[in-house]
């Protein structure tokens, strides 16, 4: 087990500014559960990002203020939104259908663990009587054209998420094309793990250590 107490690195906000300064203008993109909520927050001035949820809305804005919540605005991991000016609503299968069609640009998702290869587990742990809850993440790593995963770098008892081979069920095989850790940034390659950025404090000494899959 690791030791991963020492405050370096970035914050999940830091992270998800990060992922959100790297997607181009004009990206029609999905975001995960979780840390991948929060780059709709960091849309540069400028830059127009269309969000998708696949519940049905095209044009998802930023978390709303407490008290200015819409009951019926949700995204899919049903937390309340806002919408964009122009954006449209329709029902769950269309919004799979562009899934499937290959109209996302990119989409961002959580992760359990990111092998060396890009295989990703993101929906279950495998454990016993875990609740499957794969949810649309099998269909957004199959038709979207490009897979971003935000995560922590380690588990919350230090074990690496980047590992030479999954251990829980896989969501998709060589799928993953950057990743974005509170510790780096790193692209997925024909050649392995490719350190694109590491963050304040961070070594490429200490990224290895903390890191199972060669990089």
């Amino acid at each position: 087990m690791l030791n991963t107490a020492i405050e370096i690195g970035w914050s999940r906000k830091e992270m998800a500014q990060k992922a959100a300064l790297d997607i181009p203008d004009g990206s029609y993109v999905n975001l995960g559960i979780g840390i991948p909520e929060l780059i709709a927050e960091f849309v540069p001035p400028g830059i127009e990002v269309i969000y998708h949820t696949e519940n049905g809305l095209l044009g998802m804005g930023p978390v709303p203020e407490k008290g200015q919540e819409d009951v019926e605005l949700i995204n899919a991991g049903k937390k309340y939104i806002t919408a964009i000016p122009g954006a449209c609503y329709f029902h769950h299968a269309d919004s799979f259908a562009m899934i499937r069609g290959g109209h996302i640009d990119i989409s961002v998702l959580g992760a359990y663990q990111v092998s060396k290869e890009g295989d990703l587990a993101n929906w279950s742990t495998g454990e016993p009587g875990a609740i499957p809850a794969v949810g649309g993440a099998m269909d957004l790593v199959a038709g979207v054209k490009s897979v971003w995963v935000i995560t922590d770098h380690n588990s919350k008892d230090g074990k690496a998420k980047l590992v030479h081979e999954c251990a829980f069920p896989l969501t998709g095989k060589a799928v993953v094309d950057r990743i974005y850790t509170n510790l780096a940034i790193i692209d997925v390659t024909e050649k392995g793990l490719r350190v694109r950025e590491l963050a304040p404090g961070v070594t490429m000494e200490y990224l290895q250590e903390h890191t199972e899959a060669p990089l």
